[in-house]
C-alpha cells in the first residue's frame, strides 16, 4: 500500500488537500480549469499514457493501409504480391503483439493519475468537513455530504478519463485518419471534413438540455441519499409504531421522483445518441457510394475504397464517441461544481494564527453574552452574565429551549457569542486556537456517539499509550466493570454500528469513560445520565462527584436530583440566568427551581 502511494504521488511534493481547495478558490466558476489544476504534478503520467495509447493503436491504424495495398497488389497483378503479403502479415503481427504490454502501461499511467485525484478530492472533502462549523453540519443533511464524497468524486474521476485521455485519444484517431486520407486524396479529405459541422450542430443543440437534466438528477439523488440514511436510522422507531407501510410509501414517492428525473435524462441522452448515430451512418453509406464512384472513374484505386471506408468509419465512430461522452462530461462538470459547494464554503472554524494555549485553568466569564440561531429571529441568550471559578461544578436547569445546551456549545467553542465576550482564563475564547483548548476538555453529549469498533477503541479514542491500569480505573469509575467482566472478549468486544449491540445506558457509560480517560481540566456533561437506569445513575453520579473535584464542570440535567452536589445551580429562562445559588439556597428561595423540583417529586 505504501509503495502504491509513492507511485500515485506527483513528482513535486505539496499539500494535496490544501492545493485542491486552493484550485477551486482560484478558478471558481471554471470547472475545466479546476479539473486541469487538480492534476498538477501528474501531467507526465498523462503524456506517457498517450504515448502508450498511440503505440498500442498502431496496429488498428496500419491495418486499412495494409488491406488496401494487398488488394491493389492482387488486382494489379504485382509480381511481388506474395512477398508483400508475408511482409505485411509479419509487420501487422508485431504491432498486434506490442499492443498487450502497451495497453498495460497505458492503463497503469492513466489509473495512477486519475486515482491520485480521486483520492485527493475525497481527502480534501474529509478535511474540509472536519473544519466546517457545527452549524454547517446541523443545517446540511449527512446523506448529501456522503453523495458528494462518493458519487460526485467518482463522476469527476470519470470526467478526467474522458477529457484528458478519451478525448485526446479521439483526437489522435481522427488526426491519423485525416492525415493518411489527405496524403492519398484531397477530394476524399474534403468529403471527410464536411461531416464535422454536422457533428458540431448536433452536440450544441442538446448541450443545454442535458446540463439542466443532469443538475436536476444530481440534486434529486442527493436528496434521496439523505432520506435513505434517515429511513435506515429510524427503522427501530418505524417498526415500534407499525409505520412500515407508511414509511415505504413515503420513500416510494421519492424514488419515483428520482426515476422520473432519471427517465428524462435517459431520454435526452438516448435521443442525442441515436440522432448522432443515424446522421453519421447515413454519411458512411454516402462515403461508400462516393469512393466507389471515384474508383470507377479511375480517380482512386479499387483497394483504396476499403482504406477510405475504414478511415471514414474511424472518423464517424470517434465523432459519435464525442457525442456519447458529452452527457458523461456534463455530469462530471456538474459534480465538479457540486464538490465546490463544500470546498468553497466559508463557514469554517478559523484557528490559524490565533493564540495557542499551553495550559488551561478553567476560569470562565460570560460578559453580556448574546446569541441567536440563524433560523430563529429570537435570541436564545440575551446579555447573559456568569462567573465560574476554577474547579467549580455549575449545573444548568430550565425548560427545553431555554438555552442550556447553547451555553455548553459556547463553552466548547461550537458557537461564538454574537455580542458580549466569553473569557477563558482571561482569554477571549474567539481569539484562541480552539484545538489547543479542547485538548484539555472532555464532553459527554446528550446522545451517546459510538463508532464501529471495540469497547477499548471507543474509550481510548484520541488517546495514545493508555495504560491498562488507567483503563481499569476509568472502567470502574464509569460503572462498566461488571459489564466488561460479563463479556467473553471483555474490552475487545465489538459494539456494532453506532453501538447497536449495547443498551442505551451501556453506550452512555462508555461515552462517560471516554471523557474521563482524557483526564481533562474542564468537563461538559449534557444530560449525561439521562439514558441510565436509577441504580446505574446513582453509582455513576457518585463516581462523577469524586472525579470532578479540581476540574471545572458544566452540567445540564433535567433530573434535579442528580445535581444536588453541584457547587452552584443556574436556572436559565428568558435568555438569562433568573436564579443562581446552591441546591439548598434555591430550595429555600422557593422560586423557579423550587417549583421544578416539586413537579418532579
Amino acid at each position: 500500500m505504501e509503495n502504491f502511494g509513492k507511485k500515485m504521488a506527483p513528482r513535486k511534493s505539496f499539500d494535496t488537500e490544501n492545493w485542491f481547495i486552493e484550485s477551486y478558490r482560484r478558478y471558481q466558476g471554471h470547472p475545466m480549469k479546476i479539473l486541469l489544476s487538480l492534476y498538477r504534478g501528474n501531467y507526465h503520467k498523462f503524456v506517457l499514457a498517450v504515448i502508450c495509447f498511440f503505440i498500442k493503436h498502431a496496429c488498428v491504424w496500419v491495418l486499412p493501409i495494409v488491406t488496401a495495398n494487398i488488394i491493389n497488389d492482387v488486382t494489379s497483378g504485382n509480381p511481388d504480391t506474395i512477398k508483400n503479403i508475408v511482409f505485411y502479415t509479419i509487420f501487422e503481427a508485431v504491432l498486434i503483439g506490442i499492443n498487450v504490454p502497451m495497453n498495460y502501461l497505458y492503463t497503469a499511467y492513466k489509473s495512477l493519475a486519475t486515482r491520485y485525484v480521486e483520492t485527493g478530492l475525497r481527502k480534501a472533502l474529509v478535511r474540509k468537513l472536519q473544519q466546517l462549523s457545527i452549524a454547517y453540519h446541523v443545517e446540511t443533511q449527512s446523506g448529501r455530504l456522503h453523495s458528494k464524497i462518493m458519487r460526485d468524486v467518482e463522476a469527476v474521476e470519470t470526467l478526467s478519463t474522458q477529457m484528458f485521455l478519451s478525448m485526446l485519444n479521439i483526437a489522435i484517431n481522427i488526426a491519423v485518419a485525416l492525415v493518411v486520407t489527405g496524403t492519398k486524396s484531397k477530394t476524399v479529405l474534403v468529403f471527410f471534413v464536411f461531416a464535422a459541422p454536422v457533428a458540431a450542430i448536433t452536440m450544441v443543440s442538446f448541450r443545454n438540455v442535458m446540463r439542466k437534466r443532469n443538475t436536476e438528477f444530481r440534486k434529486e439523488m442527493e436528496e434521496t441519499s439523505a432520506r435513505i440514511m434517515e429511513m435506515v436510522q429510524l427503522v427501530p422507531v418505524t417498526r415500534a409504531h407499525a409505520l412500515e407501510d407508511k414509511e415505504a410509501q413515503k420513500m416510494s414517492g421519492q424514488l419515483l421522483t428520482v426515476a422520473e428525473k432519471g427517465y428524462r435524462l435517459d431520454v435526452v441522452q438516448a435521443l442525442f445518441g441515436s440522432v448522432g448515430w443515424a446522421v453519421f451512418q447515413i454519411f458512411q453509406v454516402v462515403c461508400l457510394a462516393f469512393t466507389g464512384y471515384l474508383a470507377v472513374t479511375g480517380s482512386i484505386k479499387v483497394g483504396d475504397i476499403t482504406l477510405y471506408q475504414s478511415y471514414f468509419a474511424t472518423v464517424v465512430n470517434q465523432v459519435s464517441a464525442i457525442v456519447t461522452l458529452l452527457p458523461t462530461i456534463t455530469k462530471g462538470i456538474e459534480s465538479v461544481n457540486s464538490i465546490g459547494e463544500v470546498l468553497l464554503s466559508e463557514d469554517v472554524e478559523q484557528n490559524e494564527g490565533k493564540e495557542k494555549l499551553e495550559t488551561v485553568e478553567g476560569v470562565f466569564d460570560f460578559q453580556n453574552v448574546s446569541f441567536h440561531y440563524k433560523n430563529n429571529e429570537n435570541s436564545v441568550l440575551e446579555n447573559f452574565n456568569l462567573h465560574v471559578e476554577q474547579g467549580e461544578t455549575i449545573a444548568f436547569v430550565g425548560e427545553s429551549g431555554a438555552g442550556k445546551s447553547t451555553i455548553l456549545n459556547l463553552v466548547i467553542g461550537f458557537h461564538m457569542a454574537e455580542h458580549g465576550t466569553l473569557l477563558l482564563d482571561g482569554h477571549d475564547i474567539s481569539k484562541i486556537d480552539l484545538r489547543t483548548y479542547r485538548q484539555h476538555l472532555a464532553v459527554v453529549p446528550q446522545t451517546s456517539i459510538l463508532f464501529s469498533g471495540t469497547i477499548r477503541e471507543n474509550i481510548t479514542y484520541g488517546c495514545e499509550n493508555v495504560s491498562e491500569e488507567s483503563l481499569r480505573e476509568v472502567v470502574k469509575a464509569a460503572n462498566l466493570a461488571e459489564l466488561i467482566e460479563s463479556l467473553p472478549k471483555g474490552l475487545d468486544t465489538q459494539v456494532g454500528e453506532h453501538g447497536g449491540k449495547l443498551s442505551g445506558g451501556q453506550r452512555q457509560r462508555i461515552a462517560i469513560a471516554r471523557a474521563l480517560i482524557r483526564n481533562p481540566k474542564i468537563i461538559v456533561l449534557d444530560e449525561a445520565t439521562s439514558a441510565l437506569d436509577s441504580i446505574s445513575e446513582k453509582m455513576i453520579q457518585e463516581a462523577v462527584n469524586n472525579l470532578v473535584k479540581g476540574r471545572t464542570t458544566f452540567i445540564v440535567a433535567h433530573r434535579l436530583s442528580t445535581i444536588r452536589e453541584a457547587d452552584k445551580i443556574a436556572v436559565i429562562a428568558n435568555g438569562g440566568c433568573v436564579e443562581y445559588g446552591t441546591y439548598e439556597e434555591l430550595m429555600e428561595l422557593k422560586g423557579e427551581f423550587y417549583r421544578m423540583k416539586v413537579i418532579q417529586s
